[in-house]
C-alpha cells in the first residue's frame, strides 16, 4: 500500500489509455474529483509526491497490487485500483470542492502514474507521439462562445450601430412628455401672469389681439425671481425621489405617485387663476406659490426617474452581431443608450412645443384658466400609461438605503484633503488613492465601521461614479444661459416686433430645433463619424455644447444692445407701450434659440446618457437627481442676476453669462481630456462602460414587482 505523501495537495490520477478499461464513474455530484481506471493487469500503480512539477515518467512503484489510498486532514480522497478482472467502480470521495488535476498521456513502460500537485493545469488526452497540450480549468470550464457575441477582433473591424427602441419603451417619454407640456407652458405663462397686469376689462387675464396677457402686475423682476424658485424647486426635488426610487420605491413606483402629486398641484394652480381669484392678487398669489411646492414635489419625483427607467428598458444583453442591409455590425448597448436619450430628449420637446403653443394662446384668447386645465387633461393619459405597462417594464429592485453609506464613504476618503489653494485640492481630490484607503480590504476589522458591509467593488462603483458627476460641476453655468428662455428672452421680445404673435410663443423655436436636428444626428451625422472611424465622443459632445451656449448668448447680448439704440424709449425699452416697440423683429431671436437647441442636444442629453453609464445600478436616480440639481443651482446662480435683469443693464445680463461660458469651456476642455482619451481607446477595445452592471441587475429583477 503506498503511503500519503503530502497534506492538503489535490491528487492527480493519469489513466492509461489501453483499451478495454472500464469508465470512469464519479461519487460526488458537486466536487471535482479524479476518476482512475481499472488498472491493467501486471501494471503497478505508482505514486509522485512532486507538487508542481511531477512528469509521468518519474512513478514510484509498488510491489504489490493493493489499491492505493491517500488521506488528508481535510478532504479524504480514497482512490481504488483494481486489476482489469474486476470490474468494480472506482470511488472518489472529497469533502472539500477542489479542482484534481487529472493528466492523461501514453504509458510506455506499463506503469499507471499517480501525481499529486495543486496546479489546475489539465492536459487532455494526447495521441501517440505528440505532446500535450495544457489548458487551464477556467479555460476547460469555460462555455462555448456565442457566435453572436463578438470578439475582441470584431469590436475593431465591424461596425457598430445602435439598437431599435420599443414601443414599451417609448410610453416612458410619453409621460415626461406630458409633463413637459404642463411645465415648459407654465413657465411660458407664469412671467406673464406675474410680470404684467390684469387687462382692463378682462376679467380672465387675456389680452387679446394686440394686448399683452396679465395677472398679478408685479413686474419683471419679481416675475422672474418666482420663475427662477419654480425651476430650482423642480429641479432639486428629484433629489428626494432619486433617493426613494433606488432605497425604498422603485423607479416605477416613484413614478405613478408622483403622477397623482403634479394632478394635485396642477387643480390648485387652476383655482388660483380661475377670475374670482384673480380679482383678489394676494390671493391668487398664495395659492400660487403653494401649487409651485405641490407641482415641484411631482414633477421632480418624475423627472428624478423617467430617463433612467426608459434606458434600462434598453439594456437586456450584451453587444451582439446582426445582419443589417447585408453586412455584419455590431449591435452596441452603449450607442443603444445615447439613442435613448436623444430621442427621450426630442420627445419630451415635442410635448414643450404643444404645451408652449396651446397654452400661450389659450392665455392670451380665452384666460389663464384655460391655460392651466390644458396640462391636466394631458396629465390624466399618464397614470393609464403606467399601468398599462405594469407588467411590460422592467424594473429593477430597490437596494435598501446605499446613499448614506456613499455619504459616509465620500466623507472619509476626502477627510483632510480640502485646501484653500485649488490646484492643491484639485490634486488631492483626484488622486486615486484616496479611494484605496477606504476600502475594506486595507482596513482592519477592529477598525471598521459598522455600516461598512460591502466590498471592494462597491467603492470601485462608488468611485466611478462620482468621477461623472465632476463633469457636471461646469453645468450650472450651461443651464444658467439656458434658463435665459424662460424669462428674460421672453421680455425681450415684448420689446421687438412681434408680428401679431404672443411674445412668448417665440421661445417654441427652441424644442423645434431640437426636433428637427435629433434625428438627423441620430439617422445620418453620427452614423457617417463612425464610418469614417471618428468616435464623437460624450465629452467631446459636452465640450462643443458649452461652446455654442457661448456664441448664444453673445447674440443675445447684441440684439439687446439694438434694442437700447432703436427703441424709442432707448435704455428703458421695457417701459414703453406695447404699441412703441423697437423696430427689429423678434425673428432675430431665432439665432440664440437654434444655438441653445445644439448645445442641450450636445451637452443635457449627453449628460444624462453619461450619468447613466457611469453610476452603479443602485444609485442610478441619485446620479440623474444629482446632474439634474445643477438646473436648480443655475437657479440659486440666476437669482445673483437678478439686479440685472431689468434695464438699462440686460446687455450686462447676457455679456456676463457668456464669459462664464467661455471659462467653463476651456476649462472643462483641460479638465477631461486625459479622461476623453481613456474612454475612446476602451471603446475602440470594446470596453463599455455600463454592460456587466447591467446583466447583474436586469432581468432578474424583471418580475420582482408583481
Amino acid at each position: 500500500m503506498p503511503s500519503e505523501t503530502e497534506e492538503k495537495d489535490t491528487t492527480t490520477v493519469v489513466p492509461d489509455m489501453v483499451e478495454g478499461t472500464e469508465p470512469i464513474k464519479e461519487t460526488d455530484d458537486k466536487d471535482l474529483a479524479t476518476v482512475v481506471p481499472d488498472a491493467v493487469e501486471d501494471r503497478e500503480p505508482v505514486t509522485e509526491t512532486d507538487e508542481t512539477d511531477a512528469r509521468p515518467d518519474n512513478p514510484d512503484t509498488v510491489d504489490d497490487k493493493e489499491p492505493a489510498t491517500e488521506t488528508d486532514e481535510k478532504d479524504m480522497t480514497t482512490v481504488l485500483l483494481e486489476e482489469t478482472g474486476n470490474k468494480d467502480p472506482i470511488t472518489v470521495s472529497a469533502e472539500e470542492k477542489e479542482t484534481t488535476t487529472v493528466i492523461q498521456d501514453p504509458v510506455e513502460d506499463g506503469n499507471l502514474a499517480i501525481v499529486s500537485t495543486e496546479e489546475k493545469d489539465v492536459v487532455p488526452d494526447t495521441a501517440e507521439g505528440k505532446e500535450p497540450v495544457n489548458e487551464t480549468a477556467e479555460d476547460a470550464a469555460e462555455p462555448i462562445r456565442n457566435p453572436d457575441e463578438p470578439t475582441a477582433e470584431e469590436f475593431v473591424t465591424l461596425p457598430r450601430v445602435p439598437g431599435t427602441l420599443s414601443f414599451v419603451t417609448l410610453t416612458i417619454a410619453i409621460v415626461e412628455t406630458c409633463e413637459r407640456i404642463s411645465f415648459c407652458g407654465q413657465i411660458a405663462v407664469f412671467q406673464n401672469f406675474i410680470q404684467q397686469s390684469l387687462p382692463e376689462g378682462s376679467p380672465t387675464g387675456a389680452g387679446g389681439h394686440k394686448g399683452v396677457s396679465g395677472a398679478l402686475g408685479l413686474g419683471q423682476k419679481v416675475a422672474t425671481s418666482i420663475s427662477t424658485v419654480d425651476a430650482f424647486l423642480i429641479y432639486a426635488m428629484p433629489l428626494l425621489g432619486g433617493y426613494l426610487a433606488d432605497t425604498h420605491w422603485g423607479r416605477y413606483k416613484t413614478i405613478t405617485l408622483a403622477i397623482f402629486m403634479y394632478l394635485l398641484g396642477n387643480a390648485i394652480l387652476i383655482v388660483a387663476s380661475s377670475p374670482p381669484l384673480l380679482a383678489m392678487p394676494k390671493g391668487a398669489l398664495a395659492l400660487l406659490i403653494t401649487a409651485i411646492v405641490v407641482q415641484a414635489m411631482g414633477t421632480g419625483s418624475i423627472k428624478a426617474c423617467t430617463g433612467t427607467f426608459m434606458a434600462e428598458q434598453t439594456i437586456k444583453d450584451r453587444p451582439k452581431i446582426k445582419i443589417k442591409s447585408g453586412k455584419r455590425v455590431i449591435i452596441d448597448n452603449e450607442l443603444t443608450v445615447a439613442r435613448s436619450y436623444q430621442y427621450f430628449y426630442m420627445i419630451l420637446n415635442i410635448g414643450a412645443v404643444v404645451g408652449e403653443s396651446i397654452m400661450v394662446y389659450a392665455e392670451k384668447y380665452v384666460g389663464f384658466y384655460l391655460a392651466f386645465i390644458i396640462p391636466l387633461l394631458f396629465f390624466c393619459i399618464c397614470p393609464f400609461i403606467m399601468l398599462w405597462g405594469r407588467k411590460r417594464y422592467v424594473r429593477v429592485k430597490p437596494t435598501g438605503s446605499v446613499h448614506v453609506k456613499a455619504w459616509k464613504t465620500t466623507r472619509m476618503a476626502i477627510r483632510g484633503q480640502w485646501s484653500w489653494n485649488p490646484v492643491k485640492a484639485y490634486r488631492n481630490l483626484t488622486n486615486p488613492a484616496i479611494w484605496d484607503s477606504v476600502k475594506p480590504s486595507t482596513i482592519p476589522l477592529g477598525a471598521r465601521p459598522k455600516w461598512m458591509d460591502f466590498d471592494d467593488n462597491w467603492v470601485d462603483e462608488l468611485r466611478r461614479g462620482l468621477k461623472a458627476c465632476t463633469a457636471f460641476c461646469f453645468f450650472p453655468i450651461l443651464w444658467l444661459g439656458i434658463n435665459q428662455m424662460l424669462h428674460n428672452l421672453t421680455s425681450q421680445a415684448a420689446t421687438m416686433n412681434t408680428h401679431g404673435i404672443p411674445n412668448d410663443f417665440y421661445s417654441n423655436i427652441n424644442p423645434v430645433v431640437l426636433i428637427i436636428t435629433i434625428p438627423i444626428l441620430d439617422k445620418v451625422i453620427y452614423p457617417q463619424l463612425r464610418r469614417w472611424k471618428i468616435n464623437y465622443s460624450p465629452l467631446r459632445r459636452i465640450f462643443c455644447g458649452f461652446l455654442l451656449a457661448t456664441l448664444a448668448l453673445m447674440w443675445c447680448a447684441i440684439i439687446q444692445w439694438r434694442i437700447y439704440v432703436l427703441s424709442p424709449c432707448g435704455y428703458h425699452a421695457n417701459q414703453c407701450p406695447t404699441s412703441q416697440h423697437a423696430p427689429i423683429s423678434a425673428l432675430w431671436q431665432a439665432g440664440p434659440f437654434a444655438l441653445i437647441a445644439l448645445a442641450e442636444i450636445l451637452a443635457v442629453t449627453t449628460g444624462m446618457e453619461y450619468c447613466f453609464k457611469k453610476a452603479p445600478p443602485n444609485m442610478r436616480s441619485l446620479a440623474y437627481s444629482l446632474c439634474l440639481l445643477m438646473t436648480a443651482m443655475a437657479s440659486v446662480i440666476g437669482e445673483a442676476f437678478i439686479p440685472l435683469s431689468d434695464d438699462p443693464l440686460l446687455i450686462y445680463n447676457y455679456a456676463v453669462i457668456s464669459g462664464l461660458l467661455c471659462v467653463c469651456t476651456i476649462a472643462f476642455g483641460f479638465m477631461f481630456y486625459k479622461q476623453d482619451k481613456e474612454e475612446r481607446r476602451a471603446f475602440k477595445e470594446g470596453r463599455t462602460m455600463i454592460v456587466l452592471a447591467e446583466r447583474e441587475v436586469l432581468g432578474a429583477d424583471k418580475d420582482q414587482e408583481k
